[in-house]
């Protein structure tokens, strides 16, 4: 599989942050682009700066977490342009806190969009990728808080790994169909994602709120990336038909040996928390640019 299909794609969350930098990316290779996300006025200046760069495509507001707008959405993409080349199931929130303490609207309000999301474009697109010829390749965003799974951030490590988990699925299912599979699992890259998580879970009554936020702010503010390396890592993956993107060399090196020796990996991380040294270990990879 390379990035040689149909060039017309449709990216969730296009609006701003990594699914904005994919969308640029792909204006840049002469793409059609289908810019959705909820923020609509966001999702035509996205556009706009898509068009600028020698690229096309239509700005669509779509919920991701309800599946007849999702479905009206393919339906759309494909009577208009006939094939699409390319999914990227991007739409994202965060979600803190611990599991007892966390509401489960909170759950449900972050599985909607990270999980459902990913699985309504998936349920969508692929019986009309089957049907087309040339092949397609979809990308899902998932985060390395799938692959090692980071204290007070329950619902959002088990929203990204149930993305891990199906992406794992598809690439096994859809080979057939010449249709591949990326999932990007990033660590902390500056985008939207806190201000519209903000917007809608309850975070505020949680007692990690504290710790989690300095987290988050300690990680973007050394994080060693940006939305644009991201996007360049995940169309080289696509065009290279690889199923994981992990965007920083700590980061995979911990993802193998957590999956290499799981038991001692989270035996080791739960020792230290029964000795009150977990956060601290964990800002201190926050601190290097690794969170």
């Amino acid at each position: 599989m390379s990035l040689e299909h149909a060039k017309n794609a449709v990216i969730t969350g296009a609006a701003s942050g990594i699914g904005r930098a994919i969308a640029l990316a792909l204006a840049d290779r002469r793409y059609k682009v289908g810019i959705a996300d909820l923020d609509l006025d966001a999702a035509r200046e996205a556009l706009r700066m898509v068009e600028s760069r020698g690229g096309s495509g239509e700005a669509r507001r779509c919920d991701v977490g309800d599946p007849s707008q999702v479905e009206a959405m393919a339906e759309h993409f494909f009577e208009q342009w006939g094939q699409v080349g390319l999914l990227v199931n991007n739409a994202g929130i965060g979600g803190g806190g611990y599991v007892g303490e966390t509401s489960l609207a909170d759950w449900e309000a972050v599985f909607r969009t990270n999980f459902w999301g990913v699985l309504h474009g998936c349920h969508a697109f692929i019986p009309r990728m089957k049907a087309q010829p040339g092949g397609a390749h979809i990308i899902n965003t998932a985060s390395t808080a799938g692959l090692v799974a980071v204290m007070g951030f329950a619902p959002y490590n088990t929203s990204k790994a149930a993305v891990v988990a199906l992406s794992e699925t598809l690439v096994v299912e859809l080979a057939p169909f010449d249709i591949g599979v990326t999932v990007l699992c990033p660590t902390m890259v500056k985008t939207n994602i806190l201000e519209n998580s903000l917007a809608v879970i309850s975070a505020d009554k949680y007692e990690s709120m504290e710790w989690g936020m300095e987290l988050i702010s300690t990680g973007l503010e050394n994080c060693r990336i940006t939305v644009d390396d991201v996007a360049r890592m995940a169309l080289d993956a696509a065009a290279n038909d690889r199923l994981f993107v992990v965007t920083n060399a700590p980061n995979r090196s911990n993802w193998r040996y957590a999956r290499l020796t799981p038991e001692r990996y989270y035996r080791g991380i739960a020792y230290l928390n029964r000795k009150g040294l977990a956060r601290r270990f964990i800002m201190s990879v926050a601190r290097k640019g690794n969170a």
